[in-house]
């Protein structure tokens, strides 16, 4: 047939793999340590399951709670966290979007999504340090993950 085109099939994007996730937790803890600063860290896959887990018994005790909402926010929002907190506030477009969905978000500084091939696969989540620490430490994690 002339002038018609058939589709092509949507290209695969591999998967974060469990491998990938002890990467991102390592690299996001040798940054924080780097730095004198004891954190929690969870990778989740784009499904929202645990891949990797670092609790770190010299962190604050709620730091590996707050790694995995930090970490949940960012892959279903497919946003960095470090830029929500304003959105979260009484009158911000997401002030009632926590209790809209069944697990509570934490909109704070560390959660970055996971993107391969420009598609989301999953996302890690800093805690334990200040804000802008744990962006810092979830970014350099990301830099690992070539």
């Amino acid at each position: 047939m002339s002038g018609t085109t058939t589709p092509s099939a949507p290209t695969a994007v591999a998967p974060l793999t469990t491998q990938d996730a002890e990467l991102l937790v390592a690299a996001a803890t040798a940054a924080a340590e780097a730095a004198g600063v004891t954190v929690s860290v969870s990778v989740l896959d784009a499904g929202g399951h645990p891949l990797a887990f670092r609790r770190d018994d010299r962190a604050v005790l709620i730091s590996g709670e707050t790694s995995t909402r930090k970490a949940y926010t960012a892959l279903q929002l497919n946003a960095p966290t470090a830029g929500l907190v304003d959105a979260v506030q009484p009158g911000g477009p997401f002030h009632t979007l926590p209790t809209a969905l069944d697990r509570p978000l934490l909109f704070i500084a560390g959660g970055l999504p996971v993107h391969r091939d420009g598609r989301l696969v999953g996302a890690i989540g800093v805690g334990g340090g200040a804000p802008e620490q744990d962006h810092g430490f979830a970014a350099a994690a990301l830099d690992a993950l070539v």
